[in-house]
């Protein structure tokens, strides 16, 4: 019988576990010296100036906008198609949420839909990097600066996605990564900020300290949080860094088997790579449509009683939530959301699917 194949699984091998048990025997477990290699590290990965460790991914995207100035009555504008952490970091700072709709291509922020969007209170763009796949960053960026708004780009699951050869996370002026367990480069938990601008940089270290100065105790410059990572976490993260190239090279080379064996299934659309982009699969998310032979629910169900999991990311567009009713927003504001809700669908992509299993998969697929 076919184990079942998960839809992911973090690859902690022998490396992880010493880094974690050499920090324990160190007794040095807060936030510390692996913490400060690990902002190095990953700054230099990305190819900018500085990156900021924080405690985990939400707490990246409420420094990121905190960095920026972002307060009540300004106006941020980001998709309706997200996981919910993108939208709360913005009421945290009590911020105004403007939803704009997305690609049906590509699931990013649509650049046509939206300048319509900015009004005199709009401070921010906060377009979110879905399933590992770059934003339209020529379109965005353009707008952004015909505006003078900020960008904010949630790279929480674009980890080594590229943009004409340059990261995620040196396209926007502040970048939030996560480093969740699901993420294509995880410690569990815990996130990062990259930019290329010092007084960003100083500014967030100040707010993930209570607004404490680094090396100078009790310092307090202004109001800020406890957002810091424990050494334990920063040590995980600095060991899966020297493995993402591999990670990343797994997850493309299972894309593309899919892409191959897949394209000319009809009703289904697979995901695409804009030209010079490169996408990282954090989801290998295909669309489900009518002309399909199953429902998406029903192709769910076909999946895991052939023990493949799958998934749906996301099954309903943030402005139907109860929390988020008071923007005004209603069924049909964003049709393409809606629409990609009603039929997406992942499928494992990770680096732990052996080929054999790409294999079963794509044969349970196409035996429908």
């Amino acid at each position: 019988m076919q184990k079942t194949i998960q839809i992911s699984k973090p690859v902690i091998g022998e490396e992880e576990i010493n880094a974690v048990v050499e920090v324990l025997r160190s007794g040095n477990l807060s936030q510390g010296p692996i913490v400060a290699r690990l902002e190095k590290e990953f700054a230099k990965f990305c190819g900018t100036k500085y990156a900021v460790a924080l405690g985990n991914g939400t707490a990246t995207l409420h420094t990121a906008l905190h960095a920026l100035g972002v307060g009540p009555n300004d106006e941020v504008i980001t998709s309706p198609f997200t996981f919910v952490a993108t939208v709360n970091a913005i009421l945290m700072q009590n911020a105004k949420v403007v939803f704009c709709d997305i690609e049906d291509t590509y699931f990013n922020i649509d650049p046509e839909k939206l300048e319509k969007k900015i009004t005199k209170k709009s401070k921010t763009i906060m377009p979110v990097d879905l399933f590992g796949h770059i934003y339209d960053v020529a379109a965005v960026n353009k707008i952004a600066k015909k505006h003078k708004l900020t960008v904010v780009e949630d790279a929480a699951q674009s980890v080594d996605a590229e943009y004409k050869s340059k990261k995620a996370g040196n396209v926007a002026d502040i970048a939030s990564f996560s480093l969740y367990a699901t993420k294509n480069l995880t410690a569990g938990v815990g996130g990062m900020l990259t930019t290329n601008s010092k007084r960003m940089m100083e500014k967030c270290k100040l707010f993930r300290h209570h607004g404490q100065k680094e090396g100078d105790p009790y310092a307090y410059v202004e109001f800020g949080y406890n957002y810091r990572m424990m050494d334990m976490i920063a040590s995980i993260a600095l060991e899966q860094l020297k493995k993402i190239n591999w990670f990343t090279k797994r997850r493309r080379e299972n894309a593309k088997r899919y892409n191959e064996e897949l394209a000319d299934i009809k009703g289904l659309i697979l995901p695409k790579e804009r030209e010079g982009y490169k996408h990282v699969y954090h989801q290998y998310t295909l669309r489900v449509t009518k002309d399909f032979k199953l429902t998406r629910d029903a192709f769910i169900t076909h999946l895991e009683k052939n023990n493949i999991q799958a998934r749906i990311y996301y099954p309903k567009p943030l402005h139907l939530y109860p929390h988020l009713k008071y923007l005004g927003y209603k069924k049909g504001d964003f049709p393409v959301a809606e629409k990609l809700a009603d039929e997406v669908v992942s499928i494992p992509v990770h680096p732990l699917v052996e080929k054999e299993q790409i294999d079963y998969i794509i044969k349970t697929i196409k035996n429908i």
